[in-house]
């Protein structure tokens, strides 16, 4: 298939399998975009590199320290040194730091939002200059339920997601004269390393989890995919500073 045929995709934090940046790395390559992926998980990234050059993708990967300036530019001059132009931001690399907020530390909410906030941020105004070289583009920043609704012991976590909901809103009214569509992206429990890690240390928690999803399971990674892929996509043309959640009902209770 040719969705995203002839575009240049920069989607970050894409090592982790299963996991939502890796899930739409092989959904955009299997729908013909050019593809820079990055993380800081080396192995993990070339795995990723290798499946998609193994099924015919094109794709380019490095490491970068999403959190740090000179890594974006870096990064956006080797995607330019690549593949000529960004047509697609994918902002997905993310940490969860999840204390309640009398015990958690200065330092661990800082990093929370240097990794979830900052480094969007970042990536997005290195980012809108190239697309706006090319009349177009499409920036779609990772957020969470947590950055719709509260919940407990996630309060930095929430913070940062909830930073990227209304960072993606002000990005779209500033860039939409321009062609340039930003929208957040906001998973609820997705079957991720992360979830699965955390079920593995606590496992009574899977069914509880499970019970309180009105769909009765948790998502995959593709279902998450398949949203950005729709926003990356022309199909999403008119679309911008929008909110799209993915939780199977979850906030809709």
């Amino acid at each position: 298939m040719s969705r995203l045929a002839g575009k240049v995709a920069l989607i970050t934090g894409a090592a982790s399998k299963p996991g939502l940046g890796n899930s739409t790395a092989l959904r955009f390559a299997q729908e013909g975009a050019r593809l820079v992926i990055t993380d800081i998980n080396e192995e993990g990234l070339k795995a990723c590199e290798q499946e998609i050059r193994d099924a015919g993708g094109e794709v380019v990967a490095w490491r970068q320290d999403v959190t740090a300036e000179s890594d974006w530019q870096e990064t956006l001059d080797r995607t330019i040194e690549s593949w000529g132009k960004l047509d697609i931001l994918v902002n997905n690399a993310g940490i969860a730091v999840l204390r309640m907020v009398d015990v958690m530390t200065p330092a661990e909410f800082e990093k929370q939002m240097a990794v979830n906030m900052t480094s969007v941020f970042l990536g997005t105004r290195k980012a809108i200059p190239l697309m706006r070289k090319n009349g177009s583009g499409s920036i779609i920043n990772l957020s969470s339920i947590a950055g719709l609704v509260g919940i407990p012991g996630a309060s930095a976590y929430a913070a940062s997601k909830g930073g990227v909901r209304l960072f993606s809103k002000t990005v779209a009214l500033e860039c939409a004269r321009e062609n340039i569509r930003c929208n957040s992206v906001h998973p609820g429990v997705i079957w991720t390393n992360i979830q699965q890690d955390a079920i593995r240390d606590n496992p009574e928690q899977y069914e509880i989890i499970n019970a309180s999803i009105p769909m009765g399971r948790m998502g995959d990674p593709e279902d998450v995919a398949n949203c950005i892929l729709f926003l990356a996509s022309d199909e999403a043309r008119y679309i911008t500073g929008a909110e799209f959640v993915v939780d199977g009902g979850m906030t809709a209770q």
